[in-house]
């Protein structure tokens, strides 16, 4: 049986001559700050404290012996090297990388003495390839074209530069005879209640088992959740070559089902090598059993983009991912989990991992296949023009067959994705005229990258960028055909032009805000916050980003002058209904519009950006706003040229039958005229209803507004922006309630006197790492909202009082 061994441990670092201890997985970065070497790069300015740690080179070594083993054959086996290094083992050659993205092994069989793993800057590595290739146009000036490594980590519009180094992923030794298993594909698919696993299996052999006739035993075992139980089902193939296929047909399996669709059963899959009755090497995956397939046909308002799962068409309710940490190597299989724990809390069913970042651990996939999260991968290109030229070609293939064979088992994965805006980039971004022919990454996502999908995993489509419409028939970025991404409101306009358009798919849109007072108060200790103060600006990397936040909470509210706190609280307040707007509007025109992806779940350090949980893992107001709006029921009132529409959007499986009071009422509380209506929606549909004229506010009214109640669901309509609407005073009592005897947890019950718009608690002003369940709400005066709230413990009524925001009269 093959034998592994660990090489954690023993490391040491070489800075200027002194041996840092080092450990792996880790980085340069990680191994500095442990020996206090360096400062947080994530706190204050320090950023640019550390800048020189990415651009000198640096030298890992350790012992290694291989030759007191009795296996016949001993690997050296690295999962991630980050990037550009020479390996050497006793002063002798063992070869070179230069690809993050992908595994290297090497055989050490009978060597032993010190192994040294040299990295070059990743700067250095990048120009040098700059030199073979020539010069590429790129969003941002470092050069992450010319190197295949996490491009964010020389900084993004969200992000830090903080270029790593280092083993970033499991090192180990392989011992092992006769034969390995060395790649398994397989092949799931599903026919009726029929599942379906095809392992296409290569086997790594040693000279003595050249030849050898050797036996794979494969078995799929019953899945691993309550109520799903299936009969195990065995193949066995006896095989002399380099490779076999083993079937495996499991009758009465259940389907794999994205989260509010169904339930997520897997099933574990088993693969054995034997030499006779000698076990040899062993693989273990679970599967899930479900179809996907993307429907791109044309119809009559352009070409479609729509996720059909187990033949069911689906409205994906979806969120962008980053790196979760600008030094990845810190990301833990727990971190996954929460955080995408709370995509799921936001009733978000689809996470597109996005192409200026990594092919994540499976850690991160195997908790997308628990929680019924669908995955879109993107491979990783981003914003910038690709050479095509070797050796950047060779190292893209071989990542892509490396990759897309590691996450074949995972369900969840349900698209692979050519690029991140390269497509739309190559057309308006000034990179045609500038490349004259030149090599630019076309060839990569319309040539090599599907014909490697289309050969190594065939159960799942393909598509070549985020945007784009389908061919270069149409523009990449053409709302009416395909994927589109949704910037303009942000960069030159309001969030109220979202209502403007309704594209097929809308795979990027975002608004910017602040993360929570204790993410700033632990990344800018001792600063006086403010918008423009020097830590606030240092930690917002987008072009102008002050600025859109600016203008854009100028579009709804009188700007707060030296108020941070108010200031704080309106920008998150304006990012929550930025993002409300757009989603409640395309959701209103489902099936024509099948999905939105919103930019972005999470942040890979503290700082100002379109992420609804920020570095820290702290919720902003967005993430509870996600919850209501990706919802399976949602209950909006949108205006529709000279009317006003109550809309049932009904993403649920079953119908919605209820009954819709409307209310149009005064500023002052009053109710001015009141109806009931009947409402159904049947399964994933949306129904329509046209407002009563007499209910619906005067255009430009400043003291009426609308108001729908269904289910425990409420609408809002004001025929103005709030800076024109006569809000009173805001008046509201407040009052905690402990439950059940927890000191960590109280109620903290709030009952409006007045008109109370967009009440909000936030929770970490009361405590540090203290959660609230809600959002923003809106109460009518006698109205009460209950607020739970945990991790404060002792904390008192004016703390709590002190942590509660509301809209005020301008």
């Amino acid at each position: 049986m093959k034998d592994t061994v660990q090489l954690g441990e023993g490391w040491s670092l070489d800075h200027d001559g002194t041996e840092v201890p080092a450990r792996v997985p880790g980085c340069v970065h990680t191994d500095l700050l442990a020996a206090g070497l360096i400062p947080d790069p994530f706190i204050g300015t320090n950023e640019h404290e550390v800048e020189w740690v990415g651009r000198r080179s640096w030298t890992y070594a350790r012992s290694v012996d291989a030759t007191q083993s009795p296996y016949e054959r001993v690997d050296l086996v690295f999962d991630g090297l980050d990037t550009a290094a020479r390996l050497t083992l006793d002063g002798k050659p063992l070869g070179h990388t230069r690809n993050m993205h992908r595994s290297y092994r090497f055989d050490v069989t009978g060597r032993s003495g010190e192994l040294r793993v040299d990295f070059a800057s990743a700067y250095e590595e990048a120009s040098a390839v700059r030199e073979l290739t020539g010069e590429r146009p790129n969003v941002y000036p470092a050069p992450s074209q010319y190197i295949r490594k996490m491009a964010c980590s020389f900084g993004w519009d969200w992000g830090p530069t903080v270029v790593t180094a280092g083993m970033w992923r499991p090192v180990r030794l392989e011992r092992w005879s006769t034969a390995r298993l060395a790649r398994i594909r397989p092949l799931v698919t599903v026919d009726g209640s029929t599942g379906r696993v095809e392992l296409r299996v290569e086997v790594e052999r040693t000279a003595s088992g050249a030849g050898r006739r050797l036996t794979a035993r494969a078995s799929v075992a019953g899945a691993s959740m309550a109520g799903a139980s299936m009969a195990g089902v065995e193949a066995r193939e006896s095989f002399d070559g380099d490779s076999v296929t083993l079937t495996l047909n499991a009758p009465d399996v259940r389907l794999w089902w994205p989260r509010g669709y169904g339930e997520q059963p897997l099933y574990e899959v088993e693969l054995t090598l034997f030499d006779g009755s000698t076990e040899l090497d062993t693989w273990r995956r679970r599967v899930g059993f479900r179809t996907v397939e993307i429907d791109q046909r044309p119809d009559e308002h352009g070409t479609g983009f729509t996720f059909v799962v187990n033949g069911v068409r689906v409205f994906a309710r979806g969120v962008n991912w980053i790196p979760d940490d600008v030094l990845p190597s810190r990301i833990t299989p727990e971190r996954y989990r929460t955080r995408l724990a709370l995509a799921a809390d936001a009733n978000v069913d689809l996470v597109r991992v996005w192409g200026g970042g990594i092919y994540e651990d499976d850690a991160f996939y195997d908790a997308c296949d628990e929680l019924g999260l669908m995955v879109w991968q993107d491979f990783p290109f981003a914003c910038s023009a690709y050479p095509e030229e070797q050796p950047l070609r060779g190292e893209v293939e071989a990542e892509a067959r490396e990759n897309v064979c590691r996450l074949m088992p995972h369900p969840s994965l349900v698209v692979w994705n050519g690029n991140n805006e390269n497509l739309w980039g190559f057309r308006d971004w000034g990179w045609e005229g500038e490349l004259a022919g030149d090599s630019w990454g076309e060839g990569y996502y319309l040539g090599l990258l599907p014909r490697v999908v289309a050969e190594l995993d065939p159960t799942r489509p393909y598509t070549a960028g985020s945007p784009w419409s389908g061919s270069w028939d149409h523009h990449p970025n053409d709302p009416d055909h395909g994927t589109y991404h949704s910037w303009e409101a942000w960069n030159r306009r309001d969030y109220t032009a979202y209502r403007s358009e309704v594209p097929r798919f809308v795979a990027e849109f975002g608004w910017q805000a602040p993360p929570a007072m204790a993410t700033l108060r632990r990344a800018l200790p001792g600063e006086r916050l403010a918008a423009d103060s020097p830590g606030m600006l240092h930690h917002q990397k987008a072009e102008d980003g002050n600025g859109k936040l600016q203008r854009g909470l100028e579009h709804h509210f009188a700007p707060p002058q030296g108020d941070f706190d108010r200031w704080h609280y309106l920008t998150q307040l304006v990012q929550a209904r930025a993002v409300a707007t757009g989603i409640e509007h395309w959701r209103a025109h489902w099936p024509r519009c099948a999905g939105t992806v919103v930019w972005q779940l999470n942040d890979c350090w503290p700082v100002s950006s379109w992420s609804a949980v920020d570095g820290d893992g702290h919720l902003k107001p967005l993430h509870h706003e996600l919850r209501r709006v990706y919802a399976d029921r949602l209950l909006t009132l949108q205006p529709a040229g000279d009317v006003t529409e109550l809309i049932l959007s009904n993403l649920g499986g079953e119908p919605w039958t209820t009954a819709v009071t409307l209310r149009l009422v005064r500023a002052d509380g009053t109710v001015a005229g009141q109806t009931v209506l009947e409402a159904k929606a049947g399964a994933r549909e949306v129904t329509r209803l046209p407002v009563p004229r007499s209910l619906v506010p005067a255009p430009g009214s400043t003291k009426e507004f609308l108001v729908a109640d269904a289910d425990g669901l409420r609408a809002l309509h004001f025929p103005v922006r709030d800076r024109e609407f006569g809000y009173p005073e805001p008046r509201f009592t407040v009052v905690t309630e402990t439950v059940g005897g927890d000191p960590d947890t109280v109620d903290v019950v709030v009952t409006a006197q007045t008109l109370v718009r967009d009440l909000l608690l936030q929770p970490d002003r009361v405590a540090p790492h203290a959660r609230a369940d809600r959002g923003p709400v809106t109460l009518l005066p006698g109205e009460r909202a209950r607020i739970r709230l945990t991790g404060a413990h002792g904390a008192g009524a004016n703390t709590i009082r002190a942590a509660l925001f509301c809209v005020e009269p301008a």
